[in-house]
């Protein structure tokens, strides 16, 4: 039995290298303000302890926890208070106070939007007071030039390490964006493209078509008795006629063909630079391939096609006319008997003469 994936994990893990990076960079710029005040033992183990062990046990409990994505924003909360403890121990020294401050808000409001840095801010008044209660430092003591230099790498490293992450972020998320585009424009039994996106298709090439000189095709493809298969075999020996017929396409014609799920049994085919008589020769030997074909284990099962091609011209004003003529061609083979290619008559009307 499979488990489904806990919703929040990619969050823990994102957030994880930020809090190492700042918690470990930030112990120097607390460390270097604390020392003045000769702090007792107990401090200096609990900032050592928050900035090299909290950022994996925090990673830890928030892949084990039961909702990640929860645990995970109380563990930025905590955050945001044990940054604003160590700023009520320095004194709210103003330097260091101010960087360990902005730098938490800025990854929590990246992290969580503004109802997020609100949270922050008031996690880190919270903080501050504790800090202020418990180690009872001078208030506002000077920055001196140690304690400058000690909080430059957090300056100069955590917004880029927060940047990093972020531009990772970010590209992954244009990786799915083509991912999803290209699944909105596929037909998920045949992996061709489908309905919508071969309309597209077609708008393209005729406008390419109106403006050249060049010849091109268009046909639709019908699989004969398809429905007399369903009913005889099942759906499933359906589906995986529609799967094959569709491998065929896709192997015995060229790579400029544009091939796709007009829907039900029905395909699609744009043929640019192509005209008539070289449709026909192309689609008729995709007809005797689909028709030799033996589906495995029901050697009675005979497949084939019945095809009908229309040429553009200019007497065609919109796609959609391209696209009749195709339907009318495919409507002649079917009346000629089926699995035959049809080549549509433009001054008929009517298709013409074909391959059986």
């Amino acid at each position: 039995m499979t488990t489904r994936p806990r919703k929040g994990l990619s969050f823990v893990k994102r957030m994880y290298m930020p809090r190492v990076v700042g918690t470990g960079l930030g112990f120097f710029c607390v460390a270097i303000g604390i020392w003045p005040l000769d702090p007792p033992w107990w401090t200096w183990a609990l900032m050592f302890l928050h900035a090299f062990a909290w950022p994996h046990l925090a990673f830890l409990i928030g892949r084990r926890a039961r909702k990640p994505f929860r645990t995970e924003r109380r563990s930025l909360l905590f955050d945001a208070f044990a940054g604003g403890v160590w700023v009520g121990a320095i004194g709210l020294n103003p330097l260091p106070s101010v960087i360990i401050l902005s730098m938490i808000a800025m990854d929590k409001v990246a992290a969580g939007g503004w109802n997020m840095l609100f949270r922050t801010l008031l996690m880190q008044a919270l903080g501050i007071a504790a800090g202020l209660w418990l180690f009872a430092p001078p208030l506002f003591p000077t920055t001196s030039q140690l304690q400058m230099l000690a909080c430059l790498p957090v300056l100069v490293a955590y917004p880029m390490a927060i940047g990093m992450m972020y531009n990772r972020v970010t590209r992954q998320l244009a990786q799915h964006k083509r991912i999803l585009a290209r699944l909105s424009q596929t037909d998920s039994l045949t992996g061709l493209i489908n309905h919508g996106a071969w309309k597209n298709l077609l708008l393209r090439e005729f406008t390419r078509a109106q403006g050249g000189a060049r010849h091109h095709s268009m046909a639709l493809i019908d699989i004969d008795h398809f429905k007399q298969i369903n009913d005889a075999y099942g759906h499933l020996v359906g589906d995986a006629v529609l799967r094959t017929v569709s491998k065929t396409l896709s192997s015995h014609l060229r790579k400029t063909d544009l091939v796709g799920r007009y829907g039900g049994d029905e395909f699609c085919v744009i043929l640019p630079d192509t005209t008539a008589p070289q449709a026909r020769d192309i689609l008729e030997r995709l007809r005797r391939v689909v028709n030799e074909f033996e589906y495995p284990g029901l050697p009675q099962l005979s497949l084939s096609l019945s095809i009908g091609i229309a040429s553009y011209g200019p007497h065609l004003a919109a796609p959609d006319m391209w696209l009749h003529e195709a339907d009318m061609a495919l409507y002649d083979a079917k009346s000629a008997g089926r699995n035959t290619v049809t080549v549509a008559n433009a001054a008929l009307g009517r298709g013409t003469a074909s391959t059986g």
